[in-house]
């Protein structure tokens, strides 16, 4: 089984932006948990990071097709981004919002997620580890 993993902007910051808050763990540290799991699991795992909203849009759009699940963590664009949105329901492909923090618990702006609505699931304020509880996830409804 093949899942994407989709990482949004300053994501690749992780340990060096607001460690109150994402904490000092890299994005290098984040994608070898990712893919120490997924080996164990016996999942082929693509994880794909970007600051840019279309090339996000486009790495969705690329998994058409090529993976049967997606995580993804849209970071500011979740708050903001009609077009991920957009692309998430054009593949149809079970997905799983991502978020480090609690959003539920920030500035009211982050109470909005666009992509809310074309996800399964989402799993917030479990830090990296709601990575592997969204896979599991769809680890889980996949098999059925």
């Amino acid at each position: 089984m093949k899942l994407c993993v989709i990482n949004g902007p300053n994501l690749n910051m992780l340990g060096i932006r607001e460690p109150d808050i994402y904490g000092r763990t890299t994005y290098a540290d984040l994608c070898t948990l990712i893919e120490n799991y997924a080996a164990e699991q016996d999942i082929d795992v693509d994880i794909y990071q970007s600051n840019h909203e279309g090339d996000l849009v486009d790495k969705i759009q690329a998994c058409y097709g090529e993976a049967a699940g997606i995580v993804i963590n849209p970071a500011a664009y979740t708050h903001t981004s009609v077009a991920l949105l957009d692309a998430v329901k054009s593949v149809a492909i079970p997905t799983v919002e991502v978020h480090i923090s609690d959003v539920s618990q920030r500035e009211d702006f982050r109470q909005v997620s666009y992509i809310r609505a074309a996800c399964e699931k989402t799993i917030c304020g479990h830090g990296l580890n709601g990575y592997i509880e969204a896979m599991d996830y769809l680890l889980e409804k996949l098999a059925d």
